[in-house]
């Protein structure tokens, strides 16, 4: 692990990251050394730093810290934590004027390839996700409501769980992005209110729309899933799994998997 570009494994406790939670991350593939999408990757946490208002990020440094943890490794996940660093006064950001980079790696999750093989089962998750547009689309460092998702899934037999909003609407899974076939329409939840904008699902999204692949992003009810012929899930590391079950429901069709076969790597 790297903080602020120094091999070392301790953070300050006066950080908002911990005090907070004031600051956002991403999660992305290594293969071969290097890092998957890595312009996606550090335009994603612009637009959250943007959007949380942190400024001051030194972002050469950070792409050149990326690029360096990724050279050591031929396979496995980077992840990259930026809070808006230590200082001001409770809530107060007035004095942060450094933000953190935290860059650390872990082993590749194996069972993904033996996933997007066999597939996946969904459990319709009872923790809603809340509706805040400022938030929404970004990952920032509140995640108590998926660290509850999670433990829930865990009680299940599921590979990865449905989560709705407090309205009772379709929005992601606990750690991907949500797309479903119906005929020759694709369709995806929108995410304005809740919910992470996947890197792989913006990927899904412009490469289908290429290919002539009407997609819709809609506020739909977990019931539509009934009507689709084809379930997959994404995101950066997976990065596209097929789902077959969803608690009562199957899906034998594996239509729209193949046609974004560009994203398989096996």
């Amino acid at each position: 692990m790297w903080i602020n570009g120094e091999a070392q494994d301790s953070l300050a406790v006066g950080d908002r990251a911990i005090q907070f939670g004031d600051g956002c991350f991403t999660t992305a593939r290594i293969l071969c050394g290097k890092v998957v999408a890595l312009g996606a990757h550090l335009q994603r946490l612009s637009l959250a730093c943007e959007r949380l208002l942190i400024r001051g990020v030194d972002w050469d440094a950070l792409r050149d810290e990326m690029l360096f943890a990724a050279a050591t490794r031929v396979e496995g996940v980077l992840k990259v934590i930026l809070s808006r660093g230590a200082g001001g006064r409770g809530y107060s950001a007035s004095g942060c004027d450094r933000p953190t980079r935290i860059v650390s790696l872990s082993d590749y999750p194996s069972h993904y390839h033996q996933l997007r093989q066999n597939g996946v089962k969904l459990a319709l998750s009872s923790i809603r996700l809340s509706r805040n547009p400022v938030l929404a689309g970004i990952k920032h460092l509140n995640r108590l409501e998926q660290v509850l998702i999670r433990t829930e899934l865990e009680q299940t037999d599921a590979d990865e769980a449905l989560v709705l909003d407090t309205e009772g609407m379709l929005v992601e899974c606990c750690a991907a992005n949500l797309f479903w076939r119906k005929g020759k329409q694709v369709f995806t939840p929108d995410l304005t209110n809740s919910g992470v904008r996947g890197i792989q699902r913006q990927q899904v999204i412009q490469l289908l729309r290429e290919q002539g692949t009407e997609v819709f992003e809609v506020r739909q009810p977990p019931q539509v899933l009934a009507e689709a012929e084809e379930v997959l899930i994404t995101n950066a590391l997976m990065p596209v799994l097929p789902v077959i079950q969803i608690e009562q429901l199957t899906y034998n069709s594996r239509k729209l998997f193949n046609l974004i076969g560009a994203f398989k790597d096996d």
